[in-house]
């Protein structure tokens, strides 16, 4: 806190005389007054009334008299932001339509700010270094509530939802270890790279960079294009763009706006300091995930919520080998981390191999890969013997307490209680999530979020399918209008597949959502196996195939 002092140095100098008539009285002098500070001017002071004569003079000490200032109050992290904004955002309906949803809703925005303190500095940071609007450190909030295990109906996670195929693109991993679409650092990074390329293919204009970050580059440049031959503007409000990318504009805009002004949509902005939340720190190799909660004092949810990436009880062996920490345990983590004997990185259990076990059926049983089998244990290929001995990793804590790994969040998805009855359907070849939601008369879209899919993702031989069933009136109701629930005609398409080496009936059945019984019957076949290079015909809901 910034301290002025003021050193006041008093020096008094009486002159003394005496006299023996009446009329004659000691002159007083003046006080001066030597003032030290910044810019100030010396006081003129009133002169001193008479006194008595003193035996002599006396020098006093200088007097130092501290003073305090007024707190200069600090800028928080949403005034940061908002010194940042830097797109222009005009008068539109569809702008206007999106404000006051978000004026009524003011509690969804509270809760989105609570969501977003761990990240938005981070998230912001990135943005400055790379000098994008900061309204696009907003963006989460359109994709995802800030929520880091958010997984659309599109197949789309995280954050920044980004799907399997762009995902890869841009360089996140995703295996059974780890998914760099949930990771925090490294999918706004690659978001942020982009959103960047999209800004620079369409000539820095940033809300058709983001319209291409909703709906895909080839389909806003195509409506470009479209206009183009039309003789009509080409910004990104003269296009036609599919409904979700005509909202999801305007939503940020809308959102950016809210920020910008709070007050005047009666909106109160979360006090998120401008600090850092957590630090990356370098782990070297794979870690337990309950034992770095525990060096570095939190809870395994907090560390999850940090690192949501990780999709087990373990970093993945193969990286990234870093885990985001809050910045008040970073020291105590690092210093733990230094002290721990490498051999205790993680638990490992000795196996005995019996007859009739494969790596396979091992990895399953232990929670863990056959690559990684392979690894600890220096095997080239697949073959094992019975009688002999592997060494497989295993988790310090029992595994109900990893609370957000992939297997207990689906656990918590399918245990979640809802209205109706509550059965369970095992996968059998031929099945598809739109056979199965018919059978049971329920909807194809439920069943999948019941069950923490998308309705896009295939299913497995022998998987297990929660399904709530609606009972009494409702399931008649249900029953009367399953005819509507059919695919529409307009989104079966017919198309040619060229087998390939390892394909089945089953597998192109799964891959195509459609039945065995289909495949035959479309292809006039008899046996049961396939010749790479025969070609299919196939008629498919193209509205239901994975991307």
């Amino acid at each position: 806190m910034p301290i002025r002092y003021l050193t006041l140095t008093i020096l008094t100098a009486l002159a003394l005389s005496g006299c023996n008539t009446t009329n004659n009285r000691a002159e007083p002098e003046m006080i001066k007054a030597a003032v030290h500070a910044d810019s100030a001017t010396t006081p003129e002071l009133a002169p001193a009334p008479a006194r008595q004569p003193e035996p002599e003079s006396v020098a006093l000490q200088p007097l130092e008299v501290e003073l305090e200032s007024a707190p200069v109050p600090q800028p928080g992290l949403m005034d940061r932001l908002r010194a940042g904004f830097s797109l222009k955002i005009p008068d539109h309906p569809r702008i206007d339509s999106q404000i006051r949803w978000f004026a009524s809703n003011s509690d969804y925005l509270d809760r989105v700010q609570e969501r977003a303190a761990p990240y938005l500095y981070f998230i912001l940071e990135e943005a400055e270094q790379r000098g994008i609007p900061s309204e696009l450190a907003l963006l989460p909030i359109v994709e995802s509530g800030f929520r880091p295990f958010a997984y659309s109906p599109g197949r789309a996670a995280g954050l920044w939802q980004f799907i399997p195929s762009t995902g890869k693109h841009f360089g996140l991993k995703q295996n059974w270890w780890y998914d760099g679409r949930r990771d925090v650092v490294a999918a706004t990074r690659a978001a942020f790279d982009y959103l960047s390329k999209l800004a620079s293919q369409f000539d820095g204009d940033w809300q058709l960079a983001l319209a291409g970050y909703n709906a895909g580059a080839g389909t806003v440049q195509r409506a470009i294009k479209r206009n183009q031959r039309k003789g009509k503007p080409t910004d990104f409000w003269s296009l036609e763009l599919p409904n979700e990318t005509m909202r999801y504009v305007p939503k940020l805009l809308a959102v950016a706006k809210v920020m910008a002004d709070p007050q005047q949509y009666g909106i109160s902005l979360a006090d998120i300091p401008n600090q850092p939340y957590f630090d990356s720190i370098d782990i070297g190799s794979q870690l337990d995930l309950a034992l770095a909660a525990d060096m570095a004092g939190i809870s395994i949810e907090d560390l999850y919520r940090l690192n949501p990436g990780f999709n087990r009880w373990a970093t993945a062996p193969d990286g990234p080998h870093r885990l985001s920490i809050p910045v008040e345990q970073a020291e105590r983590f690092s210093e733990a981390l230094d002290a721990l004997d490498p051999q205790k990185r993680l638990r490992w259990s000795r196996y005995k191999i019996r007859p009739g076990d494969n790596l396979g059926s091992i990895a399953r049983k232990h929670k863990t890969t056959v690559a990684l089998l392979q690894q600890v244990n220096k095997l080239k290929g697949n073959n094992i013997r019975a009688g002999k001995h592997l060494l497989i990793p295993v988790s310090v804590k029992s595994l109900d307490q990893y609370t957000h790994t992939a297997d207990a969040r689906l656990a918590k998805t399918k245990n979640r209680q809802r209205k109706g009855k509550r059965l369970t359907h095992k996968v059998v070849a031929g099945d598809t999530l739109w056979d199965i939601a018919q059978r049971y008369k329920v909807s194809h879209r439920a069943l999948a979020s019941w069950n923490g899919m998308s309705p896009r993702d295939t299913l497995r031989l022998g998987q297990q399918l929660v399904i709530w069933q609606q009972t009494g009136k409702s399931q008649d109701k249900l029953a009367h209008i399953a005819p509507l629930l059919s695919p529409p005609v307009d989104t079966r398409s017919s198309l040619r597949y060229r087998v390939r080496k390892g394909d089945s009936l089953a597998l192109i059945a799964q891959r195509f959502n459609v039945t065995i019984s289909d495949l035959r019957k479309w292809n006039t076949l008899e046996g049961r196996y396939l010749q790479p290079g025969q070609r299919l015909q196939l008629f498919v809901d193209v509205a239901e195939q994975t991307l």
